[in-house]
C-alpha cells in the first residue's frame, strides 16, 4: 500500500514536472526567437535588463532558460557583465510570479485550460497552436497540484510520514541542501516551491522548515547555468553564473539565523501557509534585488578579478585589439576596432578558400572545419559591436561617429557573407557529398572560377577599408555586374540542358546555379561592406533604382539599387 502511494505521489510529481516543462517549451517556440532578440535589445543599461530579465522569466516561466541564454551572450562577449547580473536579478523575480498566481486555488480552472489548449492545438497554425501548448501545461500543473494534495490527504497523519518529515524538517540546513539538489535534479525551482506548498499547505511540514526548504530551491536554480551555461576553458564563462549563484548563498546565510522570527512574521502576516511560502520566495528575491542593484558595478569588477580572462593565442574567435584602456578616446579606441575588423577579412578569406577545396575534392572534415569558422566570424562581431557601442558616445566628434558607423557597417556585412557561406554553399556541398554528385569539369571551373574572384574581392574590400580610394571603389562595385552576367550565362545553360532533356545532368546543374546565387550574395555584401560607404562618401552613387527621367528611359538603361553616377 506504502508503495502504491509512493508511485501515486512520483507520478504527480512526474506531471507537475511535464506540465512546467510543456509551458516553457510552448513559450519557446511561439515566442523564443522575439523573446531573446527583445532580451538583447533590452540589455543596454542595469534598469532595462533588470525588467527585461522580469518579464522574460515571467513569461518562459525559468530563471534556468534565462541565465542560459544570458550566459551565452556573456560568455559571446555580445554582453557587458554588469547588465547581465542585472538581468539575472530581473530573472529570479520573475521566476516568483507563477508561484504567486498558484498560491491561491485556481484548481477549478484546470479543466477549461486543457480543453481551451487542445483546441487550439489542433486546429490553429503554428503560432497559436504553440500557446495551446502553454495552456494544457498551466492545465497539467494544476491537476499535478490538486492530486498531490489529495494524495498527502488520507496519510498526513500517519506516525512514519510525520516521524520522517520531523526529522528532515527539524535541520533548517539539511532542508536547504535537500532541496537545493532536487531543484538542480528538476531544473526548476517553480516545481519544488509548488511542493513545499503543498507539503505545508496540509500542515505536514512546518512554515520555518518550508521557508528552509525555499531558500535551498533558490540555491538550486542557479546551479544549471553554472554547470550547463558555462562551457570552455576560460575562467571569464564563469562570472555571470557564479556571481549569480555566490549572491544568493549570501542571502540564504544572512536569512538563515533570522528564520524563526522571519517564520513568526510570516504566519501573522498570511496565515494561509501556501501565500506564506509564496510570499517568501517573491520577498526574499526582491530583498537581494534591493541589495545587490545598487552593487553591481563594483561586484562585476570584483568577479572580473576573480576569473580573469584566460588569453589563449590559439583560440582565433579571441579578439586581440580591442584594448579597453583606450575606450576613453574614442579616436584610439577605433583604431583598435578597425585593426580587430580587418580579421574578419582573414577569417572569410579561409572559408572561401576551405568552400574551393570542398568543389574540388568533397572532404568531410574540410568541410566540418570550415563551419567552424562561421563562429569565429560570429564571436568576433559581437565584440568589435560590443566595444565600439560601448564607447563614450559625448566625447565622440561626428568623423569619429561616422568612423564608426564605417566600422560596424563593415563587420556587420563580413558576419551575414560568413552567414551565407555556413547556412546555404555548405549546406549545398554537404547535399553534393550525401548524393554522391559530382560537377562537370567546366561546371567546377566555373565555380573555382567565381570562388577565385570573391578571393580578390576580399582583398580589395580590405584595402578599400583602410585607403578610401574611389577608384578601387569603382572596381568592386563593378564586381556586381560581373556575377549578374556569371549567373545569367549559368541560367541560361541550365535551361539549355533542360531542353535538351538530359535529366542526368539536371540536378548537378540546379546544385551548380543555386552555388553561384549565392556567391553573387557574398559578393554584394562584400560590395557593401567596403565600396559603397566610399561611393557614398563621395556622391558617387544614386540611391534608387527607380527611372526618374525620360532620357534614362529612351536610353533603356538598367539601374543598379546604387548604381554610379555617370
Amino acid at each position: 500500500m506504502i508503495i502504491l502511494t509512493l508511485l501515486d505521489l512520483a507520478g504527480a510529481v512526474a506531471l507537475l514536472l511535464w506540465g512546467i516543462r510543456m509551458v516553457q517549451t510552448g513559450v519557446q517556440r511561439a515566442f523564443g526567437a522575439r523573446l531573446r532578440g527583445f532580451l538583447d535589445t533590452a540589455l543596454r543599461n542595469r534598469g532595462s535588463a533588470f525588467l527585461a530579465g522580469i518579464g522574460v522569466t515571467a513569461i518562459l516561466q525559468s530563471s534556468t532558460a534565462t541565465g542560459l541564454m544570458v550566459t551565452g551572450f556573456a560568455a559571446d562577449s555580445l554582453v557587458g557583465l554588469m547588465p547581465a547580473l542585472a538581468v539575472m536579478l530581473g530573472a529570479n523575480v520573475g521566476t516568483t510570479l507563477i508561484v504567486q498566481i498558484l498560491s491561491f486555488n485556481v484548481t477549478a480552472v484546470a479543466p477549461i485550460l486543457i480543453l481551451a489548449g487542445v483546441a487550439m492545438f489542433r486546429k490553429m497554425t503554428q503560432g497559436p497552436r504553440d500557446f495551446g501548448r502553454v495552456l494544457i501545461g498551466l492545465g497539467l500543473v494544476l491537476l499535478a497540484l490538486h492530486q498531490f494534495l489529495s494524495l498527502l490527504g488520507p496519510y498526513e497523519a500517519t506516525a512514519g510520514l510525520r516521524s520522517a518529515l520531523h526529522f528532515i524538517t527539524a535541520y533548517p540546513l539539511l532542508d536547504v541542501i535537500i532541496a537545493a539538489l532536487l531543484t538542480w535534479a528538476a531544473h526548476s525551482s517553480v516545481a519544488i516551491v509548488l511542493m513545499v506548498m503543498s507539503f505545508a499547505t496540509r500542515g505536514a511540514i512546518p512554515v520555518e522548515a518550508a521557508l528552509a526548504l525555499v531558500l535551498g530551491a533558490n540555491i538550486g536554480t542557479a546551479i544549471n547555468p553554472l554547470v550547463e551555461g558555462a562551457t570552455g576553458d576560460d575562467p571569464a564563462h564563469r562570472r555571470l553564473p557564479l556571481g549569480n549563484l555566490l549572491n544568493r548563498l549570501l542571502g540564504v546565510a544572512v536569512v538563515m539565523p533570522l528564520l524563526p522570527w522571519i517564520a513568526n512574521g510570516m504566519r501573522r502576516i498570511e496565515p494561509d501557509p501556501a501565500r506564506a511560502v509564496a510570499d517568501f520566495h517573491t520577498l526574499f528575491n526582491l530583498g537581494l534585488a534591493a541589495v545587490f542593484f545598487p552593487l553591481l558595478t563594483p561586484y562585476a569588477a570584483l568577479l572580473r578579478r576573480l576569473l580573469p580572462s584566460r588569453i589563449n593565442p590559439a583560440d582565433p574567435s579571441r579578439p586581440r585589439y580591442l584594448d579597453a584602456s583606450a575606450a576613453e578616446t574614442p579616436f584610439i579606441a577605433l583604431g583598435s576596432a578597425a585593426r580587430e575588423a580587418l580579421r574578419l577579412v582573414d577569417v572569410l578569406e579561409s572559408m572561401l578558400s576551405g568552400l574551393r577545396q570542398l568543389v574540388e575534392k568533397g572532404d568531410r572534415r574540410q568541410l566540418a572545419e570550415t563551419k567552424l569558422l562561421d563562429d569565429v566570424l560570429d564571436r568576433l562581431n559581437g565584440a568589435i559591436k560590443t566595444y565600439v557601442v560601448g564607447l563614450d558616445q559625448a566625447a565622440m566628434t561626428d568623423q569619429d561617429h561616422k568612423r564608426a558607423m564605417e566600422i560596424l557597417r563593415f563587420t556587420t556585412n563580413l558576419e551575414s557573407a560568413g552567414d551565407v557561406i555556413d547556412r546555404n554553399l555548405l549546406g549545398l556541398i554537404s547535399k553534393k557529398i550525401k548524393r554522391g554528385l559530382d560537377f562537370s569539369p567546366q561546371g567546377q571551373a566555373e565555380l573555382l572560377g567565381a570562388i577565385d574572384r570573391l578571393l580578390a574581392n576580399i582583398r580589395t574590400a580590405a584595402a578599400l577599408f583602410v585607403l578610401d580610394d574611389a577608384r578601387l571603389a569603382r572596381r568592386l562595385a563593378a564586381e556586381k555586374q560581373e556575377f549578374r552576367a556569371i549567373e545569367a550565362n549559368a541560367t541560361e545553360a541550365h535551361f539549355q540542358r533542360l531542353r535538351e532533356g538530359r535529366p542526368d545532368s539536371a540536378e548537378t546543374s540546379s546544385l551548380h546555379l543555386d552555388m553561384l546565387r549565392d556567391l553573387k550574395r557574398v559578393n554584394t555584401h562584400l560590395v557593401a561592406a567596403a565600396a559603397y560607404p566610399v561611393l557614398e562618401s563621395k556622391g558617387e552613387l544614386l540611391q534608387s533604382r527607380i527611372r526618374t527621367t525620360p532620357d534614362l528611359e529612351e536610353a533603356g538603361e538598367a539601374d543598379d539599387p546604387h548604381r554610379l553616377v555617370p
